[in-house]
């Protein structure tokens, strides 16, 4: 028993002995790591102050993030290195790339996110208070994350979209171009003029304010309808937000309808008659006799 206490405490003051000898090397390296803390602090106010004026708020942020987490992660390398000499660089590279495969598994979505993140902050496919349509969804972005994207409804909802989705995804950018085409099907009666009501239509849209003059409005005939005539009716706006598209065009079908009814063209709906026959009536079967539902019959010696 004495002998196995006496191993005991020999291998502690080997372990004392040799943490001695690694307290310098580590006081060095806290140091050392400290020192790289305060460098990637001003490293990250640097490249976002450098890039404030050349990209997009989002991105700046995001950028002055992964340099000062570059520098922290090799301020902790080389930290590592001076407090364990033995730890050579070789080691510590082949140790983290060991670990950073079994990380990527773990963490495939989160990377995958994250990369598409950037791209679509570099890329600027749409930006902050653009308005856009993906998937099921339409609505305003908010904000874009390294993660997901933001994007709140027109009924006030916040969407969430991952942005691994929406960079492999199709999506409709509604405030990409400075202008945008609204259009509406306007059906007249059959025996109205297109022409003339082509006419009045185009004239309403020309007193209307909000309405481009270029490119001009149009109006098109485009099918002949089971109760009358199709015509589509078509103008562009500026600015190409919903708000406005919306406000837009309930004025122009407001005016174009009371035109249209001033100018005394028809506006037809559809109109369905039906007949009953009553199969009790003692006439049934007799064309002379029965009231309806069969045509007359022919005179005699009639074509």
């Amino acid at each position: 028993m004495q002998a196995h206490l006496s191993v005991a405490y020999d291998r502690f003051q080997q372990l004392a002995a040799d943490a001695m000898l690694l307290l310098p090397g580590l006081g060095i390296a806290l140091v050392v790591f400290v020192l790289f803390l305060g460098i990637a602090h001003g490293t990250r106010l640097l490249v976002q102050r450098v890039n404030a004026r050349r990209f997009h708020h989002n991105l700046v942020l995001v950028l002055g993030r992964v340099s000062q987490w570059g520098m922290i992660l090799l301020g902790l390398l080389l930290a590592i290195t001076i407090a364990f000499p033995s730890f050579t660089p070789a080691d510590l590279v082949g140790a983290l790339g060991i670990t950073g495969i079994a990380i990527g598994f773990a963490f495939k979505d989160i990377f995958e996110n994250f990369l598409a993140g950037l791209l679509i902050l570099l890329t600027e496919p749409f930006r902050i208070d653009d308005q856009i349509i993906f998937g099921a969804f339409e609505g305003t972005i908010e904000k874009i994350e390294t993660r997901a994207t933001m994007m709140r409804t027109y009924d006030g909802r916040l969407v969430v979209i991952p942005n691994a989705e929406l960079f492999k995804g199709t999506f409709i950018v509604n405030t990409a171009c400075p202008t945008r085409r609204l259009e509406y099907d306007v059906t007249i009666g059959n025996g109205d003029d297109p022409a003339a009501a082509k006419k009045v239509m185009l004239g309403v849209l020309a007193r209307l304010p909000g309405i481009e003059p270029e490119p001009a409005p149009d109006a098109l005939v485009i099918d002949y309808a089971d109760f009358g005539v199709k015509v589509r009716l078509r103008w562009w706006i500026k600015p190409p937000r919903r708000a406005d598209a919306l406000d837009i065009r309930d004025q122009v079908l407001c005016a174009v309808k009371a035109e249209l009814t001033r100018q005394g063209i028809d506006l037809p709906y559809p109109t369905h008659q039906v007949l009953f026959h009553d199969q009790t009536e003692s006439s049934d079967g007799i064309r002379d006799q029965q009231r309806e539902g069969w045509p007359p019959k022919p005179a005699p010696g009639g074509g």
